[in-house]
């Protein structure tokens, strides 16, 4: 991460000497430095800290904690020496040498007048990997808490761990795009942008190679906690990290590399910057055309259905986001109204399922509001088609789909607003939509019924008599669905029996998912009323379980849920239901 500084007086210096490859060391071993910190970062909010030169390379000092070093027993000490000289070689030789390559140089000799950046290690909070603060960069007269050297701070928590790798990569970015952009141009990239371009260097060095442990698992799992952030609304929170890395490795993907060195070499900033590079190398498609084609692509993430809709990267071959589920009964009439609220350059996944007959889905934009809405048909043969619904000037527009819930067996739309192109916050205005979906056609009803007696009860075995009852309880079970769908789902008052996994065409599991659907999608993300037990339901009944842990879980000894619902649960399940 930066620590962005906004100052009324920018220092533009038009040149930069090359770095040489090997200078003289201005700073000693063993000798002690205060540095100011970050308080926010530290992990016991110091605003200074003393730290000892403890590595000197070619490129860099190497600063650590005293206080912490001080804490170490000699084995310890020594343990920490080996991991930072494979750290320090692997700098030296691959960080260093490929990003400066690829993207030019830091500021070198930079306002300490030294060729060597400067690397502190020192206690951090949890969740805080590294940064940068471009106060840094500027001298103590005109920002006191400046530590008047280019310098990335690492969190000591990570130097046993092979991602200290990806941390270290991603802070010199930015000490990079401050001398390539801010110190060449006079202008600050886009917070998002700049972020972007750092969560890339991981990959371009080869350490999202092995995908377990790296940083793009951590921001695949960032991002699937909350896909619909926005990209360029910064709030510096995992998911921020985890949409602009899974954006910017599609981007790479498709566009290649030397789009996000260009951005570089321009005054222009963010989708602008982007925009002039794509140009420039020949490409025809713009930032928010990239953008959809990556909304969709993160959801099917098919090559088969185009090219333009799948990741190159081997790690996200298997990776897709799951939509919003809005289940249309199969039976009737029915009508499903939503207003949502969405931020600029978000994604928002709506998926409808269930119906029968044709499906009508009306959207709404607010007026004022730049929307586009993409969206995808799924056929029951496989083939997936994309198109983009076309909106009038008051940002409204109509889909039918004729044979849904038999030739057309889903639907999904990607309301996406694109209103601001540039000076992004990190409180960005909420953009309100709504959609009516509902169908209309079919009504008759296939009505189980038994199979044809082959015998008299009173001639058949006690496993044919058994078998017979397990049909009729079966035929029960679908007859009581069907009741459901047709009053709406409208008398499911009460749970009155255990249910578990594996039930199917059961009354009792279509109440429990529509009790579930109720809770929001933090519970049940799918919200799929079908009267099926499956996984979807399981894992429902398992975040329910978690949420209200200090009643059904806690006093019976329990920590984790069970996706059971037992009499505990389901008492629980009727106080909410007000029974």
């Amino acid at each position: 991460m930066i620590k962005v500084l906004k100052l009324s007086i920018i220092i533009i210096v038009s040149a930069f000497l090359v770095l040489p490859l090997f200078t003289e060391a201005q700073e000693t071993l063993g000798q002690q430095t205060v540095f100011n910190v970050e308080t926010s970062y530290d992990l016991f909010q110091r605003t200074t800290l003393s730290a000892s030169l403890i590595k000197i390379s070619p490129t860099a000092y190497w600063y650590y904690d005293s206080k912490l070093w001080g804490e170490l027993s000699s084995a310890q000490q020594a343990e920490i020496n080996r991991s930072l000289d494979s750290l320090v070689e692997e700098f030296e030789t691959n960080i260093y040498s490929k990003l400066t390559r690829a993207f030019g140089s830091e500021w070198s000799p930079g306002i300490d007048k030294d060729t060597r950046i400067t690397i502190l290690m020192h206690q951090m909070t949890k969740t805080t990997g590294g940064y940068s603060d471009t106060a840094d960069e500027y001298p103590k007269v005109q920002i006191p808490e400046s530590n008047e050297r280019e310098m990335i701070y690492l969190n000591t928590q990570n130097i046993d761990t092979g991602y200290i790798k990806s941390l270290l990569a991603h802070e010199l970015i930015h000490l990079i795009t401050f001398n390539q952009k801010n110190r060449k141009y006079g202008v600050s990239d886009e917070i998002w942008f700049n972020e972007a371009r750092a969560e890339y260097a991981p990959t371009l060095l080869g350490y999202d190679e092995i995908y377990e442990g790296s940083n793009l698992q951590r921001r695949v799992r960032d991002f699937l906690d909350k896909p619909s952030d926005s990209l360029t609304e910064w709030r510096e929170t995992p998911v921020d990290y985890g949409v602009v890395n899974l954006f910017i490795q599609y981007l790479v993907d498709h566009y290649g590399i030397q789009v996000l060195i260009d951005s570089l070499t321009m005054e222009e900033t963010g989708i602008a910057s982007i925009n002039l590079a794509l140009s420039q190398r020949g490409f025809k498609e713009d930032f928010a055309q990239i953008f959809t084609n990556w909304t969709i692509a993160v959801l099917v993430n098919d090559c088969q259905v185009s090219e333009k809709y799948c990741y190159y990267n081997k790690n996200l071959k298997d990776f897709r986001i799951t939509p919003l589920i809005n289940y249309l009964p199969f039976v009737g009439e029915s009508v499903l109204s939503v207003t949502n609220t969405t931020k600029d350059w978000s994604g928002n996944w709506h998926k409808f399922i269930g119906g029968k007959g044709t499906l009508t889905l009306d959207f709404t934009g607010a007026q004022g509001v730049n929307f586009s809405v993409p969206y995808l048909i799924n056929h029951s043969s496989g083939k997936v088609t994309v198109g983009i619904l076309p909106l009038d000037v008051l940002q409204s527009g109509k889909i039918l789909v004729t044979d849904f819930g038999s030739e057309n067996i889903a639907l999904t739309v990607i309301p996406i607003t694109r209103n601001k192109i540039a000076d992004f916050f990190n409180i960005e205005p909420s953009r309100t939509f709504s959609w009516t979906a509902s169908t209309k056609g079919e009504t008759e009803i296939t009505i189980p019924s038994l199979s044809p007696l082959k015998k008299p009860i009173a001639e058949m075995t006690r496993a044919e008599v058994l078998a017979r009852i397990a049909e009729i309880q079966q035929v029960v079970a679908q007859l009581q669905v069907i009741l459901l769908q047709l009053s709406g789902i409208a008398s499911c008052q009460s749970l009155n029996q255990d249910l578990s996994f594996g039930m199917k065409s059961n009354s009792q599991v279509m109440c429990l998912q529509e009790f579930l659907k109720n809770q929001g999608t933090a519970i049940y993300p799918e919200g799929i009323v079908s009267g099926n037990f499956f996984t979807a339901t399981l894992q429902a009944v398992i975040r329910f379980q978690e949420k209200y842990a200090s009643e059904v879980l806690i006093p019976y000894g329990l920590t984790q849920g069970t996706g059971f619902v037992g009499a505990i649960t389901r008492a629980k399940i009727n106080t909410m239901l007000g029974r």
